[in-house]
């Protein structure tokens, strides 16, 4: 079996790989080539966290994984990981786990890459703008995924915590200095989707964090955080606003996410609305954009076909560098 750290998988495994492992994974899910059941929840209100278990299965390629995800916000304030997580990956010949991967790299880098994805495929070809909302474990793939998916010149980060903020800019400033993306702290919500051509939310927010109704024309918006019921990042105003809605997967998003299912109950859309989900539009079975005014939504759960197949591409990459730890 093969232990495969953080800095093991930094090593062999990019975001560029993220995101078209991620595009390989959406196709598969909507060809029904995998095995992917929601994801079990249980709440540990007392330390306001939860526990996430995400299975998945793809018989073609004779893989298995699981992953154990635990969200637990609470963690920032002691400088720990918000996602602690682990994943196995499993021979689907045998039932033997191959490989245990860092499941909190794993989880942020093909979480990234499914922003990341839907901006390769939907975002304005000429985007110079993005705007990241939230500053905690997901928000560092995220903005790297934006760079890879757009030559941006600026990126404006916002988080309600200034010095959490400030310090987040500074450090991605010189860990993602490679990129030529200018970042900057944003004073504002509204500042920072100002003219912004790209935009995520990554929050465990129950309330929208910014205002739909500034959101530019032509604007791409990324909603990441909402898990449950009764989170809801998005400003429901950008809905009607939108010409088209996608996901990673219309079952699991609308099996938790507030984003979505607080705006269902209030009537302020309807299921007519939804274009599909983004495997679908790969697969060239739904459109995709169709003029550079168009405002388009993509809300993102995240399901465990993802974690199987980066955990899957990871590890033959380091295998073949010989990466990472033999534990017999």
């Amino acid at each position: 079996m093969l232990l495969l750290s953080r800095s093991d998988i930094k090593k062999v495994f990019t975001m560029r790989d993220a995101i078209e492992t991620n595009k390989e994974s959406f196709k598969l899910f909507s060809q029904g080539k995998s095995e992917v059941p929601l994801r079990t929840t249980i709440q540990a209100p007392n330390q306001n966290g939860v526990f996430l278990f995400m299975p998945a299965y793809v018989e073609e390629l004779d893989a298995a994984g699981l992953k154990v995800v635990n969200i637990f916000p609470e963690n920032a304030k002691e400088n720990l990981p918000t996602a602690p997580a682990q994943v196995l990956l499993i021979d689907g010949k045998t039932g033997i786990v191959s490989s245990i991967l860092d499941g909190t790299y794993v989880t942020q880098l093909r979480t990234g890459a499914s922003s990341g994805a839907a901006f390769d495929l939907l975002a304005t070809k000429d985007s110079k703008i993005g705007a990241l909302i939230g500053t905690g474990g997901q928000a560092a793939t995220q903005l790297e995924a934006m760079m890879v998916a757009r030559d941006l010149n600026e990126i404006r980060v916002f988080d309600l915590d200034k010095d959490r903020r400030e310090t987040f800019v500074n450090k991605m400033k010189e860990e993602l200095k490679d990129y030529r993306t200018e970042i900057v702290a944003a004073s504002s919500s509204d500042d920072a989707i100002d003219n912004a051509d790209i935009i995520v939310t990554v929050t465990p927010s129950s309330k929208p964090v910014f205002d739909g109704t500034k959101v530019k024309k032509g604007a791409t918006v990324s909603c990441v955080g909402a898990y449950q019921h009764h989170m809801q990042e998005m400003d429901p105003a950008i809905l009607p606003r939108a010409s088209k809605i996608y996901f990673d997967s219309e079952e699991a998003v609308l099996s938790e996410s507030g984003d979505i299912l607080i705006p269902l109950e209030e009537g302020i859309i309807t299921k007519e609305d939804f274009t599909g989900d983004i495997g679908d539009l790969l697969l060239g079975k739904i459109v995709g954009r169709e003029s550079d005014d168009e405002i388009i939504v993509y809300e993102n759960v995240g399901i465990g076909l993802l974690d199987l197949m980066t955990a899957r591409a990871i590890y033959l990459k380091a295998k073949e560098a010989n990466v990472g730890t033999d534990w017999e």
